[in-house]
């Protein structure tokens, strides 16, 4: 039976329901592989500074120090911008943050490929990371607030998948242009920033067709607009499934309103907002760790950068699989059980890949590594979404993501003299370690959220 209340009698009090209880469509499919595509460049982006790092120590003779600058830089970046651009999704929307964030990082990619040297190159890198900071968090906070429940967790796994094919491609192509040295008369490595600028810039026109999210603007007071997008969404949804649509039970309504964000620091909410924190900082070390600095270790085991990129994007094809073998499970198992059982997997596979000298051994487990990492990626990014109301959440999202970006910055400069001093074993053990102290977080202070509406959790 079709829900006929109009919109101007309960479209913004009850438009999170309304979503909630529409059947999958293609309008869903829709948005969710528009906002996926952003995820590519994000992650594109993030991976992009251990091929880099590599690349360049090779051809500008680049230190220790500055070998971990190249990838800092961009992830410093994405600290700030993590912090700024997600409270502004709050006040400002989460759309038009959406377009902004991609077109800031579109040109200043396109300018990083001219950077003349060193110093340019970092500017450069960071301003990127500026533009691509909240990238992720917009795109969970997004999706999360227009997707039914039902498959909310399914459907996000499926855009993280198409954003971590991202992982191979920037390790093959940092391969084959290093490999041919110039294109075109430019350096390769020049074309792997060219590239995430133009698609980039190729999606911020696809991005112009979505719709505002009626779960924020009824927090904003625009009860009304919500109500017309919501209207909308319906009649499209009604025509592309064939079938009426199921009431909205009143019961299931549950209007929100804004709040101060120091409310994340109060009630039920502090201690979520500790765990995340908590959380953030550590997941950085067991999931970017590898994935940042995988290239430098191979090089450091004594493979050459052509072959240390080549064994990278072999372990890296683990991570859209591993994407992919989370969409069956992300609405079957608990969200907070998946993320100890694949950190758990994180933290076995780091530790062999750490140890291991044989090709095939660095291959296989950084393969498995990845496979696991994806599972836990996609499981914290829907799960960070549900924990927090819709008005903190792309704020409180936001400022424990930028922790994890702090982290970022950190994190080639530990590891990196660990590497140098210790090596490749004793920074895989400390990683497995610090993901036992994620399971423990998780475990103790986490709550329940698979299968709820996020009004509810």
């Amino acid at each position: 039976m079709t829900d006929t209340t109009t919109p101007a009698r309960c479209g913004g009090q009850r438009a999170a329901a309304r979503l909630d209880r529409l059947p999958p469509s293609r309008w869903h499919r829709r948005i969710t592989f528009i906002v996926g595509i952003g995820a590519f460049f994000d992650l594109y982006e993030i991976f992009l500074g251990g091929v880099l790092a590599a690349v360049l120590a090779d051809q500008w003779h680049l230190g220790h120090t500055a070998k971990s600058s190249v990838i800092a830089a961009g992830f410093l970046g994405m600290f700030v911008g993590a912090g700024v651009l997600s409270v502004l999704a709050d006040r400002l929307g989460r759309r038009r943050m959406l377009l902004i964030s991609l077109c800031a990082y579109s040109l200043f990619s396109l300018l990083s490929a001219a950077a003349p040297d060193l110093p340019w190159l970092l500017a450069l890198r960071f301003l990127s990371g500026l533009g691509l900071g909240a990238e992720l968090v917009l795109i969970d906070t997004y999706l999360a607030e227009f997707l039914p429940r039902a498959v909310r967790g399914r459907y996000m796994a499926w855009a993280y998948t198409l954003g971590f094919v991202a992982v191979p491609v920037a390790a093959l192509l940092g391969a084959r242009l290093v490999a041919a040295h110039r294109l075109l008369g430019i350096e390769g490595w020049r074309w792997l920033l060219v590239a995430g600028a133009l698609g980039a810039g190729f999606l911020q026109l696809m991005r112009r067709q979505l719709p505002e999210s009626p779960r924020w603007l009824t927090v904003r007071g625009r009860d009304g607009e919500a109500g017309r997008i919501v209207a909308g969404i319906e009649e499209r949804v009604a025509r592309e499934t064939g079938g009426s649509l199921p009431s909205v039970a009143e019961t299931e309504s549950i209007p929100e309103r804004r709040v101060p964000l120091g409310e994340m620091f109060r009630g039920d909410h502090r201690r979520r907002t500790v765990m995340w924190w908590i959380f953030q900082v550590l997941q950085t070390v067991g999931y970017y760790g590898f994935g940042t600095l995988a290239p430098v270790v191979l090089t450091a085991k004594g493979h050459t950068v052509t072959a240390s990129l080549l064994y990278a994007a072999l372990s890296f094809c683990g991570y859209p699989l591993g994407s992919a073998l989370s969409i069956p499970l992300i609405d079957r198992v608990e969200r907070r059980t998946l993320i100890i059982a694949s950190a758990l997997g994180i933290a076995g596979c780091g530790l062999a890949f750490g140890f291991a000298d044989a090709t095939w051994a660095i291959i296989t487990f950084g393969f498995l590594l990845t496979v696991c990492s994806n599972i836990f990626s996609n499981a914290f990014h829907v799960y960070q979404t549900e924990i927090f109301p819709t008005a903190l959440r792309g704020s409180a999202i936001g400022i424990a993501y930028s922790l994890s970006r702090l982290t970022s910055v950190a994190l080639p400069f530990v590891a990196l003299t660990v590497l140098t001093r210790l090596g490749p074993a004793a920074v895989f053990t400390g990683s497995a370690a610090l993901m036992l102290l994620l399971c423990l977080d998780v475990a103790l202070l986490g709550p329940r959220t698979t299968g709820r509406s996020l009004e509810r959790v």
